[in-house]
């Protein structure tokens, strides 16, 4: 497989360095295009990884167009890059904010799109990356998910709820980040030191997590494994309910959901 990624801010490379790292041999070429290239420099040690500056050579090199520029660079950088699209070429868009139909508006309805949204944990093998595809790609869906299938999980979702699973999937890595720092410092007021302070939230953190994936259950039934009448789980939980801690976290999501749909 050979891949571009236009614009390789941070989210596109998590997404080249989940690529390279977790399955090096899916990608025959990566390019990798910045304005400045100094961020750009530590994949010079890949072997299939090809840096610079020049999008039109990175896409005639290339069989998927990962799309990863701010999304008001967008529109411009379609133009740019429009005269090289054809329908062999799959475009892939991780731009915020930015339907499926402002692509098919400047390269057109018979180019192959799909819509992305994957997560700074990319970088690590766990990303969940939601997709949602134009007509043309709806034969192209099995090769995105096989594009991110290295770097997590996806999910195949209609275009009209991506803006909702950027804010759970994408800004959502922010808030969980919040809350581990919230037990962090915690446990920091309750004796323990700062780095272990952050392994005991961060592994729980992540024990939580893999409980809910092995067993499948809804939270409140693990929940109910952890609290005893009268005892400190429950007390604890009550107490960040009475101070509004699920409440926060909705008001926060809904939130960060009308700016991304005010984003122009």
């Amino acid at each position: 497989m050979k891949i571009a990624i236009l614009g390789a801010g941070n989210l596109g490379l998590s997404i080249a360095k989940g690529i390279l790292e977790s399955e090096p041999s899916f990608c025959s070429s990566l390019y990798l295009t910045k304005r400045n290239l100094l961020s750009l420099q530590a994949f010079a040690k890949y072997p299939q990884a090809k840096i610079g500056s020049d999008n039109l050579e990175a896409i005639r090199n290339s069989e998927v167009i990962i799309v990863s520029v701010q999304p008001g660079q967008l529109v411009g950088v379609l133009e740019e890059i429009k005269p090289e699209i054809t329908e062999r070429k799959l475009i892939i868009s991780t731009v915020t904010g930015r339907n499926i139909a402002v692509f098919e508006s400047v390269l057109g309805a018979h180019i192959p799109i799909i819509r992305s949204m994957p997560n700074t944990a990319s970088a690590v093998g766990q990303s969940m990356t939601c997709l949602s595809a134009n007509v043309a790609a709806k034969d192209k869906v099995k090769l995105a998910e096989a594009v991110f299938q290295p770097i997590g999980k996806t999910l195949l979702i209609e275009d009209e709820m991506m803006q909702a699973a950027t804010v759970i999937c994408a800004s959502g890595i922010a808030f969980w980040m919040r809350l581990i720092r919230a037990t962090t410092q915690g446990a920091i007021q309750l004796g323990f030191d700062a780095a272990e302070a952050k392994e005991l939230a961060v592994q729980t953190c992540l024990g939580a997590a893999s409980l809910l994936l092995e067993s499948q259950n809804h939270p409140e039934t693990e929940i109910d494994k952890v609290t005893t009448p009268r005892g400190c789980t429950i007390a604890g939980l009550n107490e960040m309910e009475h101070a509004g801690m699920s409440s926060a976290l909705i008001k926060g999501l809904v939130k960060s959901y009308e700016k991304i749909n005010s984003i122009k």
